[in-house]
């Protein structure tokens, strides 16, 4: 399997006048933000991926946020490029450029920049983005599903084709050649982030591009995977386990307990406050806003359905008692090292997944305790997981049985 490690590059500090009662306010204000903690939180952050290098990770997990101490990285594209000049082997698995908030031809400029300077690095995510940064870009969230198909037209044309024209509803352009290409050609692997809306799936296969999916509970997981099993067939595609990347949360510790007591904290800091910065706001708000269709969900069985999208309510209620459960059935890889490296195994295979992109720094950890689990994880899970392949897609038998 190939592991990857994904890196929020959340704000090196904790807010802590805003605990689970209260949010952290939004927007922001330039009185928050302290230049020395912004600086040395990109310094930490790269450090951290050199260290990724050096163990032998296949690379690390990165995407593009706005306007929230959450996420650090507005240019993805930058960060790669920069880390490049400080890895060997690491790729980046961009997830992802949010195309519909952007010009798409400065897209795949950047980003064949960025393959260029890692020399062939870079695994390309094309991603929607959530509610509040259409909000941030002022483009109506109505467009962002005809805005996002078409700007992935663009980028492919300026990636394959010799010269390339494009007289589109958003954009248009007339003889374009871009400079630099890509390193690799016709053009670096592109990767979907998968939520359950079936268009996304839809899309994904006709053009055969890969998926990364998060841990979501069996029943969704196969109707997700079976639907985009069928869509890759469609067109002439058959599925394997190489097109699907597994995403989840791992925490390695001495035992369970011990995994609870020093990641926990993080944890529901995140799931409680952090990640939902600037997300509950009315405005940011995608219901009613022809974001999603009606019927997005309506080839996953009704049972299925209530885990499908972000249930950000629920997210907010988690407790202690909600994380131990997780762990006991599987939802949380945390604890010592045979027992992570268990149920990313089992997740895998049960995803059908050769890719894992593993969350281990939510909440701004600090950067030696960071530091500490990357080595802990190189040293003593790296090693089985790398060794393991995932050979069948179990979702997709069941489809075509």
């Amino acid at each position: 399997m190939k592991v990857f490690v994904f890196d929020l590059l959340p704000y090196a500090h904790h807010f802590e006048d805003y605990k689970r009662e209260r949010n952290i306010p939004y927007p922001l204000p330039r009185d928050h933000w302290d230049p020395k903690i912004g600086a040395r939180t990109y310094v930490e952050h790269l450090e951290a991926w050199e260290e990724m290098d050096k163990l032998g990770f296949d690379g690390v997990g990165l995407n593009e946020h706005h306007t929230t101490p959450h996420g650090m990285m507005n240019s993805p594209n930058m960060m790669a490029a920069v880390a490049a000049q400080r890895t060997k082997r690491l790729k980046f698995l961009i997830l992802g450029n949010l195309l519909p908030i952007h010009s798409p031809l400065r897209i795949a400029e950047e980003l064949a920049m960025a393959d260029c300077i890692s020399q062939g690095r870079v695994l390309s995510g094309f991603a929607r983005g959530v509610p509040r940064e259409y909000n941030v870009y002022n483009v109506p969230m109505a467009e962002s599903r005809a805005r996002f198909e078409e700007a992935v037209e663009i980028v492919m044309k300026a990636w394959k084709e010799p010269q390339f024209s494009h007289d589109g509803k958003f954009w248009q352009y007339k003889d374009i050649a871009i400079w630099p290409r890509p390193y690799q050609q016709p053009h670096p692997p592109v990767w979907v982030p998968f939520t359950g809306s079936k268009e996304t799936i839809e899309w994904a296969g006709k053009h055969n591009f890969s998926a990364v999916l998060p841990d979501v509970k069996r029943g969704l997981a196969e109707d997700i995977v079976g639907y985009y099993a069928k869509q890759l067939a469609a067109h002439g595609n058959r599925i394997t386990p190489d097109h699907m990347c597994f995403f989840t949360d791992a925490y390695v510790a001495k035992d369970k307990a011990a995994a609870i007591k020093e990641y926990s904290p993080f944890y529901l800091y995140f799931v409680h406050t952090l990640w939902h910065h600037g997300s509950l706001e009315k405005a940011s708000q995608a219901k009613g806003t022809g974001y999603l269709s009606s019927s997005s969900y309506d080839y996953i069985k009704p049972e299925n359905r209530s885990g499908a999208g972000v249930d950000r309510e629920a997210m907010q209620k988690t407790t202690m008692a909600d994380i131990e459960h997780k762990i006991d059935v599987g939802e949380l890889a945390w604890g010592s090292a045979k027992d992570v490296g268990d149920r990313l195994i089992e997740g895998a295979e049960r995803m059908g997944a050769n890719y894992l992109l593993l969350n281990m720094n939510v909440g701004a950890m600090a950067s030696e305790v960071f530091l500490e689990q990357i080595r802990r994880f190189g040293k003593d899970v790296l090693p089985r997981l790398q060794a393991h392949q995932v050979k069948r897609v179990p979702a997709a038998e069941m489809v075509a049985a």
